[in-house]
């Protein structure tokens, strides 16, 4: 997948800050840099024109996408995807009958990309004699529902829907993480140990995980542990698989309940995400409680953190 943005002069530079250390030696003719994130391949040109290819290169191009709205709210976003260019029965990616429609155990994570709070790793066992039963949920079209009917349904899904469920939390997540534990590795362990707990309790016909490395990659992550196998790895499974799609939504109602947690425990509103308004937050907490107080509630590899110490130091 390619995707290509355009980004005003203040979103390049913002970009030019942020993919300063992930920089590649070499840099293509006329370009300000070629830069790696996860799986995808960062790319800015002079012109103002970021190019984003690989696996993941729409959640990237979706967070400066965002980033370009909230430095230039008047200004139209110009972003193109390469597979607009196809013709649209091929824009749209084919459901594998054999996998939708069979028992399956699939995992997702959500809150690797937000700065406060845990990440969530679930794994969920769908039979297909529950399929119909999820599908008028609407559990189908899970990417469109908001966190608000994600609150609602949720509870009717974990009624029905066997399921395991891990929490890390922030201070877990910064006592672990380190150049030898990436964040691709951290999910890799994490849906390792749901997966385990599921595959050992229930008879399924397929396990899938919402792709987030390359299958190599993912088993070199756990070369030191047992490790599930077998796996069928599917980009954007969760509208592939229900039992993703069960995952995901887990997932998310799990996160959104600790995410108020937090900001209850706080007493302060804490933003979802790793924009600007999560960096004048995180002043705003470390002004309150000192800087210790990230190591408990936020991911400190983030850019964020720098950047809360910058405003730090600019505000003394």
């Amino acid at each position: 997948m390619t995707i290509t943005l355009k980004v005003s002069e203040n979103t390049k530079q913002k970009m030019i800050e942020y993919f300063e250390d992930k920089k590649r030696p070499k840099t293509p003719d006329y370009a300000i840099f070629q830069a790696d994130e996860a799986d995808t391949v960062v790319t800015l040109y002079n012109s103002g024109k970021a190019v984003f290819q690989g696996i993941s290169a729409d959640i990237d191009a979706n967070m400066w996408k965002e980033m370009e709205r909230h430095l230039n709210p008047t200004k139209a976003v110009e972003i193109t995807n390469s597979n607009d260019k196809k013709k649209k029965e091929k824009i749209i990616e084919k459901i594998d009958p054999k996998i939708y429609y069979a028992s399956t155990i699939g995992s997702d994570e959500v809150g690797t990309g937000d700065y406060f709070g845990p990440i969530v790793v679930t794994a969920a066992y769908v039979e297909k004699e529950n399929i119909p039963f999820l599908e008028e949920l609407g559990v189908k079209d899970s990417k469109k529902l908001t966190d608000e009917k994600i609150l609602e349904i949720v509870p009717q899904i974990i009624k029905k829907i066997p399921y395991e469920c891990i929490i890390l939390n922030n201070k877990e997540y910064n006592e672990n993480y380190s150049s030898d534990m990436n964040m691709n590795k951290v999910k890799a362990i994490l849906h390792n140990k749901v997966l385990s707990k599921m595959t050992s309790k229930y008879q399924y016909d397929y396990i899938v995980v919402d792709q987030f490395a390359q299958p190599y990659a993912y088993y070199n992550y756990l070369k030191e542990t047992n490790y599930i196998k077998n796996i069928t790895f599917i980009t954007k499974a969760e509208d592939k698989c229900l039992a993703v799609a069960c995952a995901s939504l887990i997932s998310r109602f799990v996160f959104l309940k600790e995410f108020d947690k937090l900001s209850n425990t706080l007493g302060i509103f804490l933003i979802k995400g790793a924009s600007d308004k999560v960096d004048e937050l995180g002043l705003k907490i470390v002004n309150k409680y000192g800087f210790n107080k990230l190591k408990d509630i936020a991911k400190l590899n983030f850019k964020n953190t720098e950047k809360i110490k910058k405003l730090k130091e600019s505000s003394i």
